[in-house]
């Protein structure tokens, strides 16, 4: 039986995962669970998989949680509740959160000598070059659950590395697949949430409409696979039924192909080297009739080109250019920037990093904090002031 320690439980990933691990209670056994202040679902959680240790936010929410469920569980709290949970004896450690809230924690599972399944795009965006050095280290396995890094990591299977020619990311092309630039650059925040294909969170959806999501997976695909840059491409695909694909050298292309379902990659992630039998619909590809593929247009998207930037420069870029866009798509969704403003701050803020510390490594959890640091304030510094510079002037 494998024991399991989710972090963020009571997210979209933490649910998908306890409903799986729910179907399979002779496989797995859930040993840990980190929540923020979600204290009632989490009590649910508690009663049902009787967990041996869990994590809130507050002294407040432990309160709340001793109400709901006594002594059954030892409650831990804050930042240092939430490593204690990371570093549980388990076999796996699901990394569910979401932001640069989940680097510390999946740091300090793999550090513990914790195997990872890894839900959180920004551990690898902000510090993949030291998370891999420290799951080298380790020598803990870490998994992807991202349903495109799944996807790769499966088509991998029986590949060794010296074998791999490319690794092609999919792309739905998000809201603006087919709007010209100057569109693109005047459109509402209402259109930028509107994606054709899922439901998504503002962050996210106005990622992809940027192809920004895109950018930041192929920065994690870098890091999780140990790949060149130059090796690692992005195709254009509507339907979002090819997942990703990997190129070998004798030019055979192993795609994973499937209905969009989290639950998939999930349980790839919990059972692996296994499979589990889920209770799925299969795809019916006479039914689907055809699947479209193009080359994006990174002059329309040139948030895309700026992740390729971002790993050409220092360990540390990745995190400033992660960092530069979180906060200018959150000026964007309050109505402060237009929409075009989202990629020229980030460049300028990646582009002025480059020139100020163009060869830094990244050896600490800090340094990455504190590069982060630097970019959100300078990415306000340069909004605030109405000072972004485009190729045809200020905006």
């Amino acid at each position: 039986m494998k024991r399991v320690t989710i972090l963020g439980s009571t997210g979209s990933i933490g649910c998908q995962t306890l409903e799986v691990i729910a179907g399979f209670p002779e496989r797995f056994r859930v040993v840990a669970l980190a929540a923020g202040r979600q204290v009632e679902k989490l009590a649910e959680q508690v009663e049902q998989f009787r967990p041996e240790r869990v994590s809130v936010a507050d002294e407040a929410g432990a309160e709340e949680l001793r109400g709901r469920v006594g002594d059954a569980v030892a409650i831990e709290v804050g930042a240092a509740g939430l490593l204690e949970v990371a570093s549980h004896p388990a076999d796996l450690v699901v990394a569910g959160l979401v932001g640069a809230v989940g680097l510390a924690p999946t740091l300090a599972a793999i550090r513990a000598g914790r195997s990872v399944a890894l839900a959180n795009k920004e551990v690898m965006v902000m510090a993949g070059a030291l998370i891999r050095r420290e799951v080298e280290k380790a020598g803990v396995a870490l998994i992807p659950v991202d349903s495109e890094h799944s996807a790769i990591f499966q088509a991998l299977s029986g590949v060794k590395a010296c074998e791999i020619a490319r690794l092609i990311l999919t792309a739905s092309g998000g809201p603006f697949r087919t709007w010209s630039a100057e569109r693109m650059a005047g459109a509402s925040i209402e259109e930028a949430l509107d994606h054709p294909n899922w439901d998504m969170g503002p962050k996210i959806s106005v990622d992809s409409a940027t192809l920004m999501n895109k950018g930041l997976e192929v920065i994690e695909a870098r890091w999780l696979f140990d790949v060149d840059p130059d090796r690692i491409e992005v195709l254009v695909h509507p339907q979002s039924i090819v997942h990703s694909m990997v190129e070998t050298i004798d030019r055979s292309v192993l795609a994973q192909l499937g209905l969009p379902d989290m639950r998939v990659p999930i349980a790839v992630a919990l059972a692996y080297p296994a499979r589990l039998p889920l209770d799925l619909p299969s795809l019916d590809l006479a039914e689907l009739s055809r699947l479209d593929f193009s080359a994006p247009d990174h002059e329309r998207f040139p948030c895309l080109g700026l992740a390729y930037e971002a790993l050409a420069g220092s360990e540390e870029a990745p995190a400033v250019l992660n960092a530069a866009n979180e906060i200018s798509v959150a000026l964007f969704l309050e109505g402060a920037i237009p929409f075009a403003a989202i990629a020229e701050a980030n460049a300028r803020v990646l582009r002025e990093h480059a020139e100020w510390r163009p060869h830094a490594v990244v050896t600490t959890l800090e340094e990455v904090e504190a590069a982060d640091a630097w970019a959100r304030a300078r990415t306000r510094e340069i909004l605030d002031s109405h000072t972004v510079q485009s190729a045809s002037g200020a905006v």
